[in-house]
């Protein structure tokens, strides 16, 4: 990016710097330290399977209502340009929840779940604003660069924290803290700090395409003017079947993996230091994988990480031991990031800006309605098997299916056009 102007690489910063801020709570909160507190903490004495469920249903919950919300707001951040006025006000609520979950006492695992999905449920919102405001930005060459450039700055960013986060976890008692309990909350804190305070640069200098104002819709209207648009991009309506299937397994992947753990008998520190290896190797993963989407087309690279997740669900059923579950890390860590990125790029590519926010909320709307399936397919195949290596298996249906279907996609290997 040697030739854009300073002004507009600042813009490209401050709009990536977004995923610096968000994913101190998705490394943080929904993938290390809630799962273990809620088990040994709040659920302290519900079987495993009961845990497990009650983390299933509660991110599937926060995707229910996602779907519902988004298909409001998005046609209406759309009309009245009021994407970064929406973004802020979930960013500041999903963080207030954040923060109220540390007063939830001990062995109220309901009250700790309905915050818990209350805080999930803004944090997905926002990233439907979020993720529209890449079409802003003047970068349509690009997608992949910036997109990756996003996913890479969140590794970073929510690793850095998150190894805070963890030094103070193992040495809580040396730190004046009464309970190893106490000094996870704090985890949630910073987490809800750092969301709020490095949301600010994209607020100051993302600038939204102003559009005229257009009539207000009803729901039904919204829905149908919705698949009218749909219709006319039928690259973008394909490419979203595929990804609906496979981003169920990635994403089951990230918000379950530490239960997964948990159930196998890893202790909560092996777990905490494997999640840390998976942040500080997705941040220079997810550049090189940016760069080789670009020699082998976005199309290519996304397919190229799904058949890697086919071989990592298969040998995390596998796994017997600790040394084995850093190696899953590490596989985790090289894909990651590059497929979640990838994706953005790639579907962005296909979607003209003026209906950003409407698309980015179908694009969220699939990826979040996967996330109601994954994680209740993982534990209900885990519960019904009674050994939740099966659930794992289980996600391979989903990688192959979305697999095969991103593979028939109708472009080439990367998105040749910019959607108009």
């Amino acid at each position: 990016m040697s030739a854009v102007k300073p002004y507009h690489r600042r813009t490209i910063f401050s709009w990536a710097l977004y995923d610096w801020a968000n994913s101190a709570f998705a490394t943080v909160v929904i993938a290390g330290v809630f799962p273990i507190l809620y088990r040994d903490y709040w659920a302290q004495g519900l079987a495993d399977d009961s845990v497990t469920m009650g983390l299933a249903l509660s991110n599937s919950s926060a995707s229910l209502l996602l779907i519902m919300a988004a298909l409001v707001l998005g046609p209406l951040a759309d009309r009245t340009s009021r994407r970064k006025r929406f973004l802020l006000l979930a960013a500041l609520a999903g963080a207030l929840a954040t923060a109220l979950v540390t007063m939830v006492p001990a062995g109220d695992w309901l009250a700790a779940l309905l915050v818990y999905m209350t805080a999930v449920f803004f944090f997905m919102l926002a990233n439907v604003f979020y993720d529209s405001l890449l079409l802003h930005i003047d970068c349509a060459d690009d997608y992949d660069r910036v997109s990756s450039l996003g996913y890479a700055l969140g590794y970073l960013g929510g690793g850095l924290l998150y190894a805070i986060v963890v030094f103070v976890i193992l040495n809580a008692e040396r730190l004046g803290f009464p309970t190893v309990h106490a000094a996870m909350k704090t985890g949630f804190l910073a987490s809800a700090l750092w969301w709020i305070v490095f949301t600010i640069p994209l607020f100051l200098y993302v600038y939204e395409i102003a559009q005229r104002p257009s009539r207000p819709e009803t729901l039904f209207g919204r829905f149908r003017s919705t698949v009218r648009l749909l219709k006319g991009h039928p690259n973008a309506a394909w490419f979203l079947l595929a990804y609906w299937l496979y981003i169920d397994g990635v994403d089951t992947i990230i918000r379950m993996a530490v239960n997964y753990g948990q159930v196998l008998n890893f202790s909560a520190e092996h777990l905490i230091m494997a999640l840390l290896l998976v942040q500080f190797i997705g941040f220079p993963a997810t550049l090189a994988y940016g760069r080789m989407a670009r020699r082998i087309g976005t199309k290519n690279s996304i397919l190229l990480g799904i058949v890697a997740y086919i071989f990592i669900c298969v040998f995390a059923a596998l796994i017997e031991s600790i040394t084995s579950f850093f190696a899953l890390a590490v596989a985790v860590g090289l894909v990651q990031g590059g497929i979640q990125a990838e994706s953005r790029s790639l579907f962005a590519s296909l979607t003209p800006a003026r209906h950003a926010a409407r698309f980015f909320a179908i694009y969220n709307f699939f990826g979040r309605f996967a996330v109601i399936v994954g994680p209740i397919l993982l534990s209900v195949t885990g519960a019904l098997s009674g050994n939740i290596r099966w659930g794992m298996l289980s996600l391979i249906v989903l990688f192959i299916a979305g697999g095969l279907l991103l593979y028939r996609l109708p472009i080439g290997q990367a998105a040749s056009s910019q959607a108009s």
